[in-house]
């Protein structure tokens, strides 16, 4: 069973695997949600990861199995879960990459940004123009060279020409 918002069952993860952190365990020491993390030593109870985002990069911390817990009001019974509040973390979003500085960026737009400002996030998040790679495709899925920077007219309206 899985539910919306709920860790999956079993998750597989392996030395070196990029996870991102699903829940603020202890923001003192930067285990915040959505931080990136490398899985450097896995234990039945316990992984050990280094921190590769925020301002607590390359620090190594020791996360431990929590519990999750799931009421859902056609349901008969109440789910509980212990789990490693992580998942696998090989791409993520434009939204999900604000704030962070990256050495290689690639980019994968299979239709046009649809938010004014998302290119420039996503373009931004690479420390070296030479560490930026795109993958535009057209609606057939082909590879293309091009795609449109949305910005609509009424973002415009008040900005003096001055």
């Amino acid at each position: 069973m899985n539910f919306s918002g709920f860790l999956n069952h079993e998750v597989e993860l392996k030395v070196g695997a990029p996870v991102v952190l699903l829940r603020n365990l202890d923001p003192s020491i930067g285990l915040c949600n959505d931080i990136r993390l490398t899985i450097q030593r896995l234990g039945s109870k316990v992984i050990q990861a280094k921190i590769l985002t925020g301002r607590n990069v390359s620090q190594t911390v020791t996360i431990s199995r929590i519990d999750l817990s799931h009421l859902d009001k056609d349901s008969p019974f109440a789910l509980k879960r212990r789990l490693f509040p992580l998942k696998l973390a090989f791409a993520m979003t434009i939204n999900k990459s604000q704030s962070q500085m990256l050495q290689y960026v690639g980019v994968y737009l299979p239709k046009p940004i649809f938010s004014h400002g998302q290119l420039h996030v996503a373009i931004s998040r690479v420390t070296s123009p030479s560490g930026l790679r795109f993958l535009i495709c057209n609606k057939k899925g082909v590879p293309n060279n091009m795609t449109k920077n949305i910005v609509y007219r009424e973002v415009l309206n008040d900005v003096d020409d001055s």
